[in-house]
């Protein structure tokens, strides 16, 4: 039996080649099949006997395509507390237990961080010149993103003093009042955290052109809380959108107005009790479920990136 995490550009192909061998094959975390690209669904039925979800939705598209799919919850909603310790991070972090504290994450990938350091440090400016006590981390994923962020909020006039952190991420989440936060996994963090966002979303202008030219985008949304709510709970701002003005007023909307905060949180731990499930102890029991119809030893690959 083969087992493949995530990669699935390394993973599928060499799936097909082994299903076709007659080996059962598993994929655990789908692709983001359902968003774009949806073709791609015909290739992984080809190559998996069964695809292991991490969110609930994804398992309906697969039923509509015919592709075996379960959902096994969300580690990160295993790992993050249901009620998260904000003092206790705040001293962690050697930061004063009271104050408006606002967390910038740009994103993991160099690119990401390019084109979205100048409008996270312009938000941050917008929000200084409403509330000048506020104070900003940056949490940075690796030391080659934070070179790119410095780099680029050096040039944003009047930006505030920004704390830069090695890693940190689930720590300044847990510190912070409300983040401005890349597209991706980071929103979720941030839903599983309690904190209000903004979420972000910038590509290339080729890709951009790319994406709205042939619709490859199936979905009505992009960032995580609204999708796994069905509707807007956060507000996303894509492309052109992505300005520092308008993404510090609306953080601040949402800071501001205390009966969306406290809707905003319900719906939040709704969707972290749905997604704290035991999901590996779920995941490793599909698998043995699906190795059993078949016999035989398992075969587990990961492929980290770059490896």
């Amino acid at each position: 039996m083969f087992v493949g995490i995530d990669a699935p550009e390394f993973n599928l192909p060499l799936a097909r080649r082994l299903k076709e061998a007659g080996v059962r094959t598993v994929q655990y975390v789908s692709p983001q099949v359902w968003a774009w690209r949806q073709g791609r669904v015909r290739t992984i039925g080809a190559s998996c006997d069964l695809v292991l979800c991490l969110l609930p939705f994804e398992t309906e598209f697969y039923r509509d395509h015919g592709v075996p799919a379960v959902f096994v919850g969300h580690p990160l909603a295993d790992q993050i507390p249901l009620r998260v310790d904000r003092e206790g991070a705040r001293r962690a972090l050697g930061l004063e237990p009271g104050g408006l504290l606002i967390a910038l994450l740009p994103g993991s990938r160099i690119g990401e961080v390019a084109r979205l350091a100048a409008p996270f440090a312009g938000a941050a400016a917008r929000i200084a010149a409403r509330r000048p006590e506020a104070q900003f981390l940056a949490p940075m994923a690796s030391a080659a993103a934070r070179e790119s962020f410095v780099k680029q909020i050096a040039q944003v006039p009047g930006v505030p003093a920004i704390r830069v952190l090695e890693g940190e991420a689930q720590r300044a989440l847990a510190a912070a009042n409300g983040a401005i936060v890349a597209s991706g996994t980071a929103t979720l963090e941030t839903l599983l955290s309690g904190r209000p966002m903004v979420v972000a979303y910038r590509v290339s202008a080729p890709t951009a052109f790319l994406l709205r030219t042939l619709k490859l985008v199936k979905v009505r949304y992009f960032s995580q809380p609204n999708l796994l709510a069905g509707r807007r709970l956060v507000p996303e701002f894509f492309q052109e959108q992505v300005q520092g003005a308008a993404l510090g007023d609306a953080l601040l909307q949402e800071l501001e107005d205390g009966d969306h905060v406290r809707e905003l949180l319900d719906a939040f731990a709704d969707i972290h009790r749905n997604l704290r499930c035991a999901g590996a102890a779920r995941a490793a029991e599909a698998i043995l479920a699906c190795a059993g119809r078949s016999g035989g030893p398992g075969l587990l690959v990961e492929r980290a990136a770059g490896t």
